[in-house]
């Protein structure tokens, strides 16, 4: 499997308003409006599917994939994670199987 590349570093909401010419709600709710989910709400999604797809994909420890997502706290990231999944990250890994089966072998490298 390819590697995920890291999610860049997010520009807060503060300094993204103005480079749009809003005000920090307005940019908001424009960005709700236009999104469905505040940009803090927006932003934790997008970490936390590719931290599921690390979970999936990888073997690295929970923490690790946690701090690549751009997550701070680790209580935090489980706590978001399993609301979101319905589960916590390390179950989640385990519904799946191990990320060394899933390590694509060239047919000359098994024979």
């Amino acid at each position: 499997m390819g590697r995920l590349a890291p999610l860049p570093v997010p520009v807060p909401a503060a300094k993204v308003a103005p480079a749009a010419g809003l005000s920090r709600p307005l940019f908001s709710r424009e960005f709700k409006s236009a999104f469905g989910q505040t940009p803090h709400a927006y932003l934790l999604t997008r970490r936390l599917e590719r931290a599921a797809a690390l979970l999936r994909q990888t073997d690295r420890q929970v923490l690790d994939i946690c701090l690549s997502v751009g997550l701070r706290s680790l209580g935090s990231f489980t706590t978001s994670f399993t609301r979101t999944y319905g589960m916590p990250p390390t179950a989640y890994r385990e519904s799946f199987p191990p990320a060394s089966q899933m390590a694509l072998v060239p047919g000359c490298i098994v024979r």
